[in-house]
């Protein structure tokens, strides 16, 4: 379940199907195949000892199952920016914490946006000692809003297909309360992907 939260609260809520009724978060468009080209098949299949030898290096002991929702791999406690809060502020926060976008809150607590290095550069200078020559503006001025959000238990193969066609780079995962409990970004998809023992992601 997803739901799309503005600077007027929220503004949708319903499933990946429906988030397409939104035109106010859809970034991009897909590429779209060139007319008349069709798609090339495989040159060749694998020998019968090359799928036998891939089969052994597979470890089938220690899995832990198929991993579904976001309230598994999201982080927490989230870290999260004012719409009220400098420029400047929200910078030096992304390049302390190493991460590089958070959500934004109102005044409420309430999600209303979400803000990246992306957008934080289009107001700031840069030179080796920092940001110079800012602009007196404060994130709510430069957020991406309305932002997509995704429930806890919401199946991470959506969420990242929410990524992928809305051009985000992460999700912010909301409670039934409307309370921003937790953040999932692609690294945590590809983490999770790679973590030993396996994840079982689409089965």
């Amino acid at each position: 379940m997803f739901a799309v939260y503005g600077l007027s609260g929220p503004i949708f809520r319903g499933t990946f199907e429906r988030l397409g009724e939104v035109a106010a978060v859809t970034r991009s468009r897909p590429v779209q195949p060139v007319a008349g080209e069709e798609p090339r098949a495989a040159t060749g299949t694998p020998s019968a000892q090359a799928i036998s030898a891939y089969r052994q290096m597979l470890r089938v002991d220690g899995d832990r199952g198929p991993l579904y929702h976001a309230y598994q791999i999201m982080q927490r406690p989230v870290v999260s920016l004012s719409s009220e809060d400098a420029v400047e502020r929200a910078w030096r926060l992304l390049l302390a914490r190493r991460i590089h976008q958070a959500p934004v809150l109102d005044a409420g607590h309430r999600l209303v946006g979400i803000v990246s290095e992306r957008d934080l550069l289009t107001t700031l200078n840069l030179d080796t000692d920092g940001p110079r020559d800012i602009m007196a503006r404060q994130v709510g001025d430069v957020m991406t809003t309305p932002v997509v959000s995704a429930d806890p238990v919401t199946d991470i193969r959506r969420i990242a297909q929410v990524m992928l066609e809305h051009a985000v780079d992460g999700v912010p995962i909301v409670n039934e309360r409307d309370a921003l409990v937790g953040f999932v970004s692609r690294g945590d998809v590809l983490r999770a992907v790679i973590t030993d023992p396996p994840l079982s992601l689409w089965r």
